[in-house]
């Protein structure tokens, strides 16, 4: 027994030390801020005392879309749509809670509610009337989950690779999303976190490899580091998550286009078609060779997609406005 204790004391020893030369350092906040919140970047004060990081962009008064990036991501994932779309829209995005510049939220709540609030926080702060909502992955499943509840605030939904379709995962997914929703393991992984580990998660969310740049692995490592991100991190994949049924899909009364990649090893393509099937007024774009990131993967054919939609909807939606009682 003494035999069994000794190689246990030290096998806890050798960890400890291991786990103090590995442990990566939180990033600084004053250094994240100067290399990724420069201008139009702004921190814009919530009705509650928050500050985010927001970017708004585009004519004041064009039609706004506001778009909500995925689990681990921040805003700067929609860089190439906001560079072609700001052109004839309003574009407004923003680090979400426990993301990015905004970093994690005062009272540790990473609840789908909390998540839906901050969006009409967000549209308040900026005077939004009514917007068309767009969200990738986790953002998807947040702004399904808005237009469900908020349907009078919106003229548009976009779902890219959107979560909460209730489907049979399938395929290896995604190495880092799976190390850290594990207790114990996922806790002292956050806490070392390698560059090289953020890399493979990236990899293996998309399938046009060209967007995996050395630029995109730090962005993604860094802001995982930004002070509190980790910990905002933990919580949230320790968070019970809530998909929706085909019933809740069936009340949506939000024009919705749903955008996919057919590759997509993190939210299979039946994921689209579940949304596209379900929600009525549904039109479902999908593309071959593209992984979960479409905006990123294939940003001037689905900027293109969307705007050729959102031109569409709101047109109708004049028409439908201005016919006589």
């Amino acid at each position: 027994m003494k035999w069994v204790f000794r190689i246990f004391a030290a096998v806890l020893v050798i960890g400890l030390i291991a786990f103090l030369f590995l442990r990566t350092p939180d990033t600084d906040r004053d250094e994240m801020w100067a290399k990724y919140g420069a201008a139009p970047s702004q921190a814009v004060k919530l009705a509650d005392g928050r500050e985010i990081h927001v970017r708004d962009e585009g004519p004041r008064d064009a039609p706004v879309i506001m778009l909500l990036h995925g689990s681990n991501a921040d805003l700067h994932t929609w860089q190439p749509w906001a560079e072609i779309l700001r052109e004839d829209y309003r574009v407004v995005r923003y680090d979400q809670r426990g993301h990015g510049l905004t970093g994690a939220a005062p009272d540790a709540e990473y609840t789908r509610e909390a998540f839906v609030s901050d969006v009409d926080a967000v549209a308040d702060a900026l005077e939004l009337d009514t917007f068309n909502l767009a969200g990738n992955s986790m953002g998807g499943w947040i702004a399904m989950a808005y237009a469900l509840e908020h349907p009078e605030r919106l003229e548009g939904l976009v779902l890219v690779d959107a979560s909460g379709a209730p489907i049979e995962r399938e395929g290896s997914g995604n190495l880092a999303f799976k190390l850290a929703s594990m207790p114990v393991v996922g806790n002292g992984l956050s806490q070392m976190l390698p560059r090289s580990l953020v890399a493979k998660s990236l990899s293996q969310s998309v399938s046009n490899q060209a967007v995996v740049t050395d630029a995109a692995i730090d962005r993604y490592w860094e802001m995982a580091r930004y002070p509190g991100n980790r910990a905002a991190t933990r919580k949230r994949f320790s968070t019970p998550r809530e998909g929706f049924t085909a019933e809740q899909a069936a009340g949506m009364t939000v024009p919705t286009l749903v955008i996919w990649g057919k590759e997509d090893a993190l939210v299979p393509f039946e994921g689209g078609e579940w949304y596209a099937r379900n929600i009525p007024n549904a039109t479902l774009v999908a593309y071959d060779g593209i992984g979960h990131i479409p905006m990123e993967e294939a940003p001037e054919r689905s900027a293109a997609d969307l705007s050729e939609w959102l031109a569409q909807t709101l047109s109708t939606q004049d028409t439908e406005t201005e016919e006589p009682q």
